[in-house]
């Protein structure tokens, strides 16, 4: 059985023709697998693997040292907090404590501590399915994750394509 569907899978096997080793195609079929399912399931890797001539196990290797790809099912809005140096003294593990508590029940979001988003400037920073929000307390980064929440901001995918749209 395919994890992928007819058209997905017409479209991997064009994914991987378009490289001279196909095990180079495994990030590129990664997003395209999550695009698809909102995570990467076992069964996707394993399709992956089979599509690139490498094992599940190198698959996952790859995939889950990047933290865009989601390794379990997420909801719709992946709230990204950093907590590295500059995030760390300016607030970041504070307002990762105070999104977790809040959307904790809250199926739609997962809330997500990250080491950097190489947004040092804007300290402390989080990202909401990959759009930057600086200078956060927590009650204002609760704020935005409501925003979006009630469809006053769009989000993106989670792979980062706009909801409805282009990236």
């Amino acid at each position: 059985m395919s994890f992928f569907t007819d058209a997905n899978l017409a479209r991997a096997r064009e994914i991987v023709a378009r490289y001279p080793s196909p095990k180079s195609a495994i990030l590129p079929l990664a997003h395209l697998a999550q695009d698809q399912h909102g995570w990467l399931s076992p069964e996707a890797m394993e399709q992956i693997a089979e599509l690139t001539g490498v094992t599940p196990a190198q698959v996952f290797g790859t995939c889950s040292f990047y933290t865009m790809f989601k390794l379990r099912p997420c909801g719709r809005l992946v709230v990204s907090v950093c907590t590295n140096v500059s995030c760390l003294v300016t607030g970041g593990p504070e307002i990762l404590d105070h999104l977790e508590r809040r959307y904790a029940l809250d199926p739609d979001v997962t809330v997500e501590e990250v080491e950097c988003i190489a947004a040092c400037g804007g300290a402390p920073a989080m990202q909401v399915n990959y759009e930057f929000h600086e200078r956060l307390t927590p009650e204002l980064a609760e704020d935005v994750v409501d925003a979006y929440k009630r469809g006053a901001l769009a989000p993106r995918t989670v792979s980062g394509a706009r909801a409805g749209g282009a990236a």
